[in-house]
This record gives structure tokens, sequence and C-alpha cells, in this order.
């Protein structure tokens, strides 16, 4: 790749998106090398530990390269695109590879809110970008001959040679060594470009993409030979079983759903309730002029009963503050709802949802499911929620024992909406029912409170009138 010195060529770089996240996966590029950009135009999506978010460039110019392909997953504070802003053409020489490394460049002074630099958990304030040399051309011939002898080695029975250096722990940075074990690379084996020996990110990759080569060419006279243990169920688990990284938005909700079950003490209570009422609203709301253009469901009325619920008995909207030992009740609410995403499942909030009428909070729920679909909420939209509803009665289930959102006081559960037999004014009639399940950490809220939160929610969807009569 060649290297930029010119001066009006500026490096644009991964920003932090998320609050303190380290690093971020290049889903799409939506520009070339040779493309005109202007400040504010998106040129790239990316996806965090939390959300799919579009990154808009901030120059003026015309695109000289980009240094990362798609899939690739990149630090914080790393070069991504380099635009130069003079508008010159950019050379058809300077398209780097797909594999190719950014060039180090010098770093750019802070310049607002925008460019302030990213916490890295457990290692302080990074105060520069990773500097790294390019790729030398016989890294990535290195890095496939090693791979291949690794592999001869374990279809033969043999573990695999220690590196030539003899080093007995390979460097590398905490994240590079967590990315290897997530893809089962084993660094002794992967060749190093980093400086001082230090193997990158691209160096496990490599080692990746140079593994599945060498494969094909060993199997064969290994399978005539002697067939290791092994090969077998190698092949059997590859045909049989799929493996899917964990990874994103699925990873960070997985490790946010075990540190909440294990971190505050769950109890979940049910009621089942006849919301036939609540349906005919739902059909008469529907033709009113007010709420023309607007999506009216019956999670709408549902929202809303629990706002009028909270409203009753505000010291369920609380937090539990561990270090300071203290319950934080909240005098507003923000109102998470579960929303599951071809990337996993993702709770954005509607941000004061209690200060809202209900054509408002109709519109805002409206926004948040498109935009959630479309996989373009924001992180900011997934922050500082203090309550949810989870709506699992869209898939046909009746009812569920939801896990908190972390930090959240209580979440709500409402199940399939059915036709079932119930006594109606002494007699047996079919009756729309569903069952509510609500949550709630036993910590800050106690079963009475609980109690009085699901017993109004129910009360309401039962009688919607007292949507009016108790607000």
């Amino acid at each position: 790749m060649t290297t930029m010195t010119n001066a009006s060529v500026r490096e644009f770089k991964m920003p932090d998106v998320g609050e303190g996240l380290t690093e971020a996966e290049i889903l799409k590029w939506y520009v070339q090398p040779g493309d005109t950009v202007t400040d504010g135009q998106v040129v790239c999506e990316v996806e965090t530990a939390k959300a799919a978010v579009e990154l808009p460039i901030p120059y003026d110019g015309v695109v000289r390269a980009l240094h990362f392909p798609e899939g690739t997953t990149v630090d914080v504070g790393t070069s991504i695109i380099a635009v130069d802003v003079s508008g010159g053409a950019a050379p058809a020489t300077e398209a780097p590879a797909p594999a190719a490394e950014p060039e180090p460049v010098p770093e750019e002074p802070a310049a607002g809110p925008a460019a302030r630099q990213p916490v890295l958990v457990g290692y302080g304030v990074a105060t520069s970008s990773t500097r790294r040399r390019p790729r030398k051309p016989a890294a990535p011939d290195a890095a496939a001959q090693q791979a291949a002898v690794a592999v001869q080695q374990e279809l033969n029975g043999h573990a695999p040679a220690a590196p030539a250096a003899g080093a007995p722990r390979p460097l590398a940075k905490p994240p590079v060594r967590k990315l290897a074990k997530d893809l089962g690379v084993d660094l002794a084996s992967v060749t190093p470009t980093g400086p001082d020996g230090i193997i990158t990110r691209e160096d496990v990759h490599a080692a990746v993409a140079a593994a599945p080569q060498a494969a094909p060419e060993t199997a064969a006279p290994a399978a005539v030979t002697a067939p290791a243990p092994v090969a077998a169920p190698a092949s059997s688990d590859t045909a049989r079983e799929t493996r899917i990284p964990v990874k994103g938005v699925r990873k960070a909700t997985a490790a946010a759903m075990v540190g909440s079950a294990f971190t505050a003490p769950h109890v979940t209570e049910f009621v089942t309730v006849d919301v036939t009422r609540t349906m005919k609203l739902v059909e008469e709301l529907k033709q009113d002029k007010e709420f023309a253009g607007l999506r009216v469901n019956p999670l709408l009325l549902i929202a809303k009963a629990l706002l009028v619920a909270i409203r009753r008995n505000p010291d369920i909207n609380a937090s539990w503050d561990e270090a300071a030992q203290e319950i934080v009740v909240k005098h507003y609410v923000n109102l998470g709802i579960a929303a599951a995403t071809p990337r996993g499942l993702i709770v954005p909030n509607i941000k004061d949802a209690h200060a809202k009428t209900l054509p408002q909070l109709a519109e805002s729920l409206g926004e948040l499911v498109s935009t959630a679909r479309e996989g373009k909420t924001s992180p900011a939209a997934m922050q500082g929620g203090t309550v949810t509803i989870t709506n699992v009665g869209v898939f046909g289930v009746d009812t569920g024992t939801p896990i908190l959102n972390p930090g959240e006081s209580a979440i709500l559960a409402v199940g399939a909406i059915k036709p079932q037999p119930w006594v109606h004014k002494g007699k047996v009639k079919p009756r729309q029912v569903t069952t509510l399940a609500l949550s709630f950490d036993h910590r800050l809220v106690d079963g009475e409170l609980g109690s009085k939160v699901l017993a109004d929610v129910a009360a309401i969807l039962e009688q919607p009138k007292r949507l009016i009569t108790w607000a």
C-alpha cells in the first residue's frame, strides 16, 4: 500500500459510537476509492456490541483508500478510511488489497466532543492510536505455510510445533488474544507483523484464512496413511453442526443477561385477565382521526396501562446503586420495548414516555419498532431505560419469566391474546384473554409493591376507562 504523506489527506478513525466500547465490525462500505464524499455523508455501517450504526464522514473530498474490508473488527481509534480533502482524484494504485493494513498516521489534535479519546475498559484513556508497520510481502505466505504445518501435525496426532522464535508466550494485546480464542486460533502458530513481534488482529484473521487452504492438500494423504482419532469426528461435526461466532449485539446481550440474572434477585408474578374491552377500544382508536397514519395495536394500550400503574406506584420505577448502597427512584419513565432483530435482542426505550399523550406514544412506538427492524437503532436509544415491556405473545406464547434489563427494576411480559372460555356476568362466554408476567428486582421492590403494579395494569386492561379515571 502506498504511503500517504500528503498533508491534504485526512484519516478518519473508528469512533467510540457507544460508551466505552473498544471495537466495532465493519458491516458494509457505501463508498469506494475515487468516490467523492461530502461532510456528513454516510460512508459505512458498523456493528458494535450494542447496535448497528452508520458512520458519517466529517470531510469534503475524494476517497483515497479503505483500510479494512467488510467483516473486519477494528479497534476504536484506528484509521479506517483516507480522504483527500484537496478534491484531487484518487490514483487507481492506492486502492488497498482486502487484507492490507492501514499505514501509521500522525495523531490529529482533538477538536470538540466528537474527537474525545475513549476510555478503554481496564486500560485507562487511550492517548494515541496503535502504530503499525506495513505487512511484509512474505507474511501471508509464511502464515499459510505455518498453518499448513499445524494442520498436518494435528491430523497425524501430534501437537503443533512451537514457533521458531521459541517464545514461551506470543506477544499480543488482550483483545487480540480474545479474538484468537473465539476463532480457535493458536497464537503460537501465527506469524506476527506488528512492532516488536506483536501479533495483530490482521495476523489472526490471516491465519484463519490460510488454514482452510492448507487443509485440502494435507487431508487426503493423512487419510490414506494413518487416520488420526480426531479426524473422523471433526468431519462429522462439520456436516452435522453449525458454529456461529458470538459477537456484537448477541454477545453483549448474553453478557448483560447473565450479569442481571446473577446480580438482581428476580421475582416473577402472573395474572390472567380479560382484555375484551381493550381490544374493542383498539379497533375504535384505529378509526379516530387523531390516530390517522399511526399504528394502533394492543401494545399501545398495554404501555399506557403500565405508565399509569407506575404513576400510582412510583417506587417501582427505581434502580439499585450498589456502590452507594442506595435505591434511586426515577421521576421519569424511559419505557423500554424489547425487540427481536436479525442481529439479536435489543431494548431501545422511549424517553420520557410518562409525559406523552396517547397519540404521541403511538408515534414513538412506531418509530422505535421500524428503526429496530431496519437495524438502525442508535446506542443512545438503548441507554437510560427504567422499565421494559417484552411482548412474547407475538410468537404465540402464553407467558414467560423475563430477565430484567440491567439497571432496571421491572419488566412486564405480555402473552398471546386469544379467545378463551371466561365467566362474564355470571355466564361462561368466549372472551379475549391474556396472561401478564411481571419480573422485578426484589432488592428494591417487595411483593406488595410488585403485586400492586401488576394488579393495576390488569385492572386497566380489563376496564380501559380507568385510563381516564386513574390518570
